[in-house]
């Protein structure tokens, strides 16, 4: 190899007599090898590494896991856009359970920002530039029905995931940034990149799915099917009985069982999936424990606080657990949608976002649990609140200093702290005078705009809790003669109307992330704004978010990341596109005891695919 990259790099043949045999590289003695690739820097793991440091490779092999989950499924393809909504849990990149039956080129790290190691590719190669990425599949890989992972799958894989429309839209808009995709030797296979492409599309790649070649085509990619497939994973589907459950069993010649990148994982004999349509019959089905559910995850304080009296719990057979997690809060807020009016006008925004009072919600719907929401990316280093900005940022923002307010480069925009008693007038006043310097003023008890229009719009929500905090915050707003109507509808018109930005405001969440990057776009891109399905909730269309984006994936070090996402942080902070709500700094866990873990929890929280069910159990 003519290059050498920023991943961490294997000297040559000499220096890796030191490696397990789990680590599964094959080089020549003049070849590089890469065995792991992270977005900045090197790998946070050594060559020779046996396992994860948040694994027990001693971890027992056997029973029966049952988790519990809300809502319904109807699709068992991996990668379709239709059933993306609905597609069974564990299938593929599940954020809690895993890659049960398929399985992406290489393996993410929990216990780093963004970190890939070797699984189905056991080594990888870029150039400084990061023009290209190649990957050299593991000699061992298989398919469940026994057939090798080649790079003709790999190739097939890429053919349909490029189809617009079809599948999901994060895959083909990271393949639109490949030029060229093409088997090397043989194992190896290089993607060849194209002016579009950024720093961060390496692992973006690392992280697809390959399915088996011939097995889907341009039209079955596109359908759902309740046909199981087969993947490259440690579990092979067993028992499908749609909206109800679906069963995992695990493969017993499962190929990469002693890699080091699965070594003390994936260690039950048997998943199943259970289906909720109401999350109060999910716990009471937890409660009664052997035949039913083994673990709850359990976001509202309320009922951590109160629920947990039954004699279980008591007697030490359920435990409550604690984990801390060094993961950015999630950004739970209402969504202002600016491509409507009033909202276009960042000065009602600025207004309105005042008038939600956290800490009366906090006080009496929530026993004091949650912590405010203050930035994009609270409860990390990412966060630009409390800190300055420095030289780098001050660099990167100079173009747009129109676009941040004075008090987000000093790390001082937050949200105010109320009296608490829901019509602080203190808030109330500092809102009424912002609306009335924007040409606002009251007209029979109104807040009207200079033609006598009423402030009033709509407040789009989900589910119950969403519509407490929703109306909490409307009779703050109602103190100020500002009307905002409060719609419940079902999740089919949610869906519909949050997909084609038909709402005034509503309420969504973004999950929190250690290494933002390509996905911001679609959260906050202006190529996102009037793109039907994306999740710019807002309609953010601004030269300077999408400069931030830019410095952010194009970002060679660590310090110069942290720099360029502080400064997008305090660009977002600024439009006053949401009102921020609040979060939970750490993660809140009941298992039955015969349910256990290892000691370590990673960088991102607990990782339910290192759990394990104690052998006595059974």
């Amino acid at each position: 190899m003519s290059s050498r990259s920023l991943v961490h790099i294997l000297r040559p043949l000499a220096l890796s007599a030191a490696l397990s045999v789990g680590t599964v590289l094959s080089v020549s003695a003049s070849a590089w090898a890469a065995y792991g690739i992270a977005m900045q820097g090197e790998p946070g793991l050594p060559a020779g590494f046996t396992h994860f440091p948040y694994a027990n490779p001693d971890a027992p092999k056997g029973g029966r896991m049952v988790y519990g989950v809300f809502g319904d499924f109807d699709n068992l393809n991996p990668v379709s856009v239709r059933g993306a909504l609905t597609t069974a849990r564990g299938i593929f990149a599940d954020p809690e359970f895993g890659n049960l039956v398929f399985e992406p080129l290489m393996q993410r790290s929990a216990d780093e920002p963004f970190t890939y190691y070797g699984l189905i590719a056991e080594s990888v190669e870029t150039d400084e530039e990061r023009s290209f990425v190649e990957f050299q599949l593991n000699p061992a890989a298989r398919f469940s029905d026994g057939r090798p992972v080649r790079p003709q799958d790999v190739l097939a894989t890429v053919e349909l995931l490029r189809q617009q429309g079809s599948v999901r839209p994060q895959y083909s808009s990271w393949l639109s940034k490949v030029a060229k995709v093409e088997a090397v030797g043989e194992r190896g296979v290089r993607f060849t990149f194209n002016e579009k492409a950024d720093r961060e599309l390496p692992l973006l790649l690392a992280g697809l799915p390959v399915l088996p070649a011939g097995d889907f085509n341009a039209e079955t990619i596109a359908q759902t099917t309740l046909k199981p497939p087969v993947g490259s994973g440690p579990y092979i589907i067993d028992r499908v009985e749609p909206g109800q459950r679906i069963t995992y069993r695990r493969n017993p010649n499962y190929w990469a069982k002693d890699l080091p990148t699965k070594r003390g994982l994936d260690n039950y004999d048997e998943i199943t999936v259970e289906y909720y349509r109401d999350q109060n019959a999910q716990f009471e089905a937890f409660k009664k424990g052997l035949s039913y559910v083994y673990l709850y995850q359990q976001p509202n304080p309320r009922h951590w606080q109160t629920a947990y009296d039954f004699p279980a719990v008591k007697d030490g057979r359920v435990i409550k657990e604690v984990f801390l997690t060094g993961r950015p809060a999630n950004l739970n807020a209402f969504f202002f949608n600016t491509r409507r009016a009033p909202f276009s006008d960042p000065k009602v925004r600025e207004a309105l976002s005042l008038l939600f009072d956290f800490e009366w919600a906090n006080a009496n719907l929530f026993y004091g649990a949650y912590s405010r929401l203050t930035s994009f990316f609270d409860n990390s280093t990412l966060s630009s609140v409390g800190h300055p900005a420095d030289a780098k940022e001050r660099a990167l923002l100079a173009p747009f200093e129109a676009d941040v307010s004075p008090a987000a480069m000093r790390g001082e925009d937050k949200p105010p702290v109320s009296d608490g008693s829901g019509s602080d007038r203190a808030l109330l006043r500092q809102a009424v005078d912002l609306l009335q310097a924007d040409g606002y003023r009251f007209e029979n008890g109104r807040m009207v705009d200079a033609k006598g229009v009423p402030l009033r719009f709509e407040i789009l929500v989900q589910y119950s809790d969403q519509q407490k905090i929703a109306l909490a915050y409307a009779r703050t707003l109602a103190r100020i003669g500002v009307q905002a109507d409060v719609r419940q509808v079902d999740d089919a018109q949610y869906q519909k109307r949050k997909q084609g930005f038909d709402y005034d405001v509503t309420v969504a969440a973004f999950s929190g992330t250690l290494s933002p990057g390509a996905e911001q776009v679609n959260r906050w891109g202006s190529a996102a704004r009037d793109r039907p399905g994306s999740f710019n909730y807002a309609g953010v269309a601004s030269p300077a978010v999408d400069a931030m984006i830019n410095a952010i994936v194009t970002a060679r070090s660590r310090e110069d990341f942290v720099a360029a996402t502080r400064a997008y942080d305090r660009v977002l902070i600024s439009g006053h596109y949401v009102v921020p709500l609040y979060y939970i700094g750490e993660q809140w866990l009941a298992r039955w005891s015969f349910i256990q873990h290892p000691e370590v929890t990673p960088l991102t929280g607990f990782y339910l695919p290192s759990f394990w069910r104690d052998p006595k159990s059974e």
